[in-house]
């Protein structure tokens, strides 16, 4: 009677031990999913920022600079950049914003300095920057912004129109 009694215990605590045994594989197949999908969020939420932060740093700098005369689009060291005049005490300044070394930039200097595009500040990461002038509408403005993880366009449209940047 003993024997079958510690033979029935035996089995009860192997059947308790093989129960928290799938109930603890079950628990961590559900944490390792929830962690893959958490990665996957946070690369396309990281993502997302990027483009949305390139793009409004840039769309803001345009606006704000949308008067006739003080936009214009050049070429720095190869590469395309905005060139955004103005005048502060009497003194002339460019504010030249572009993508150089996969770092969006830029940089403040005044109208008679020599701009040098390893000289600009760095905003964020960016791929590039491509700006020109619509030939089909003036005054409209497209943007390409390309980020590691992704390519946004935008289209805006200036208040000054290329007339008044040329």
């Amino acid at each position: 009677m003993k024997d079958e009694k510690r033979t029935s215990q035996s089995i009860g605590s192997l059947a308790a031990l093989l129960l928290f045994a799938v109930f603890a594989v079950c628990v961590l197949s559900v944490l390792l999913t929830g962690a893959g999908a958490y990665r996957r969020l946070a690369a396309r939420d990281q993502a997302a920022f990027d483009s949305r932060t390139a793009a409004r740093y840039v769309t803001t700098r345009i606006r704000q600079a949308d008067r006739a005369e003080s936009f214009s689009l050049r070429r720095l060291d190869g590469v395309d950049a905005m060139v955004l005049t103005e005048q502060i005490d009497g003194t002339g300044y460019e504010t030249w914003i572009y993508c150089y070394d996969g770092q969006l930039r830029e940089l403040f200097i005044r109208e008679d300095a020599q701009a040098q595009a390893e000289s600009g500040e760095t905003i964020l990461a960016m791929e590039s920057l491509s700006v020109r002038w619509d030939e089909t509408c003036a005054g409209r403005l497209l943007v390409g912004i390309e980020t590691e993880r992704g390519r946004e366009e935008l289209v805006l449209y200036l208040r000054c129109g290329e007339g008044a940047a040329a």
